[in-house]
């Protein structure tokens, strides 16, 4: 294959140029060819490292800080992958900046935790109707990884760019529970915002006594009291494809105490910020992030309301019936799970929004419900954490000794690390490392208790120098597998959720 360099050196134009890079060149992302502004720009890889090439054929001005030279007939800058020069591109192509992706649809969360990952992501939904949210991170995870909003961004802009993927990808400020964090993304360009509502949930009403609850409630404002009794106390309510909510006496004191906080939080977040803004965003509202599952009556409860105060939302993330754990598959009663989401899926379609499903990671039992009820109307699912996975996977397999290292940073970082996250995961189910031989290291990749081992203790792994640089390394030396991991474990959730054959 010719260097994208020769091949500068022998074409006469930029269209005659672009049909040579596209034929010759090895070294270039075919994808990213475009021509713009009389500019014809492409990125290349060269010693593992990628830059965006922008060539001219007269001299001109442009705002991408870079190298500049003469080659053959043109002007040729070379431009580093950075901060400015992204937002430079994501100013000079719009569809490389994130937008809104609206209230239909199928969207899911894919996160890329190392800004590696997102190229994979884009060719497995490649030719199908979902919509990816590339840039989803949340403060926690910001904090273990030890990156920035900027940093998150940047991934999901070069990646788009890379693929030439021009069908509208989105950008989630992902479980913000302060509202200065929510300005801070919105400010840098952020598309999406998951209002995290945990804090503001009240997850004791749950295990009190009637008579506790009902010593609550009265100390509730009584215009408060009257104006809920009216609309949801013994009420029912039918929904449009003819599903009814019945409001039961004895929820309803329950329902009130434990939502009445959190709705009275979305509605000043939303009259503070979001109708402050001059451009369309997704507003997703979670409340799933409790112990309190979220009953239908709940969630209409919830949705009345926001339809009521003005509150205009994407989406809705409840708690659902049985467990949603970090790295592994539904765990609960499948029938039960089955009845409570095909009525939040109904109370979706009634209010018109998408239904949200957070730690969607590897949920495949529960995958073809959530397409059999929700796709006509729309979802999103999140599966952030499982590109990791993927790519310590790749590590298992190419250098066991770095897999080795990390997976004893993993039992030295676990206590510290179920802080951040609750997993039933048991340690003493985790095959121990030393008695397996190299080529059995990819199988702990299989085996539920060390996946969340693994998932969760990636933090922990990424702020270690010497581990962090060896990750870095063995993955882009091994770009290709990695891809192809990705590929065909996002394939697995996209079959799984009838999207792909």
């Amino acid at each position: 294959m010719t260097s994208w360099r020769e091949t500068v050196k022998q074409a006469e134009t930029l269209e005659d140029l672009k049909q040579r890079l596209e034929e010759e060149s090895g070294d270039v992302f075919p994808d990213s060819l475009q021509l713009a502004y009389d500019k014809l720009l492409f990125m290349v890889k060269e010693a593992r490292e990628r830059r965006v090439v922008v060539v001219s054929d007269r001299e001109g001005t442009d705002q991408f800080e870079g190298e500049v030279s003469n080659v053959g007939v043109f002007m040729v800058k070379q431009v580093a992958l950075n901060g400015k020069n992204a937002k430079v591109l994501r100013s000079l192509l719009t569809w490389t900046a994130p937008q809104a992706l609206g209230t239909s649809g199928i969207s899911m969360g894919l996160g890329d935790r190392l800004g590696l990952a997102s190229p994979g992501h884009l060719k497995a939904i490649r030719d199908t109707p979902v919509r990816p949210v590339l840039a989803q991170q949340s403060m926690r995870e910001l904090e273990l990884t030890n990156r920035t909003y900027v940093d998150v961004l940047d991934a999901a802009t070069w990646a788009v760019f890379q693929e030439g993927y021009q069908g509208g990808y989105g950008a989630d400020g992902d479980h913000l529970k302060k509202i200065e964090d929510i300005l801070m993304a919105l400010e840098l360009g952020f598309s999406m915002i998951t209002l995290d509502c945990s804090e503001h949930i009240n997850d004791e009403i749950l295990d009190l006594t009637e008579a506790e609850v009902l010593s609550q409630y009265n100390q509730l404002p009584k215009a408060k009291r009257k104006e809920f009794e009216e609309l949801y106390c013994d009420q029912r309510y039918e929904l449009q494809n003819g599903a009814t909510i019945y409001m039961d006496p004895e929820h309803y004191q329950r329902m009130a105490l434990t939502y009445h906080q959190a709705l009275d939080f979305m509605e000043k977040v939303y009259e503070q910020v979001i109708t402050k803004l001059d451009r369309p965003i997704d507003f997703e509202i979670s409340i799933d992030e409790v112990a309190t599952p979220t009953t239908p009556q709940d969630h209409f409860f919830v949705a009345n309301e926001l339809k009521k105060r003005g509150i205009k939302v994407c989406s809705v993330a409840p708690r659902f019936y049985g467990h949603f754990e970090k790295g592994i598959d539904y765990m609960g009663d499948l029938e039960q799970f089955e009845q409570e989401f095909a009525v939040h899926a109904d109370i979706s379609s009634h209010f018109g929004y998408k239904l949200s499903i957070h730690s969607g990671s590897d949920k495949f039992s529960v995958f073809p419900i959530i397409g059999k009820y929700a796709r006509a109307t729309g979802y999103h699912v999140k599966t952030a954490g499982t590109n990791w996975l993927e790519a310590v996977r790749v590590i298992a397999h190419v250098d066991p000794c770095l897999y080795r290292a990390l997976h004893q940073k993993a039992l030295d970082s676990l206590k510290a690390a179920r802080k951040y996250y609750h997993v039933s995961m048991d340690l003493a189910k985790v095959p121990e490392i030393d008695t397996l031989e190299d080529q059995e290291l990819p199988g702990l990749l299989d085996q539920d208790d060390a996946r969340q081992l693994l998932h969760i203790t990636y933090g922990f792994m990424l702020q270690d120098p010497k581990l962090k640089e060896g990750i870095y390394e063995v993955l882009k030396k091994h770009e290709g597998r990695y891809e192809q991991f990705l590929v065909c474990h996002m394939n697995r959730h996209l079959k799984a959720l009838g999207i792909k054959q």
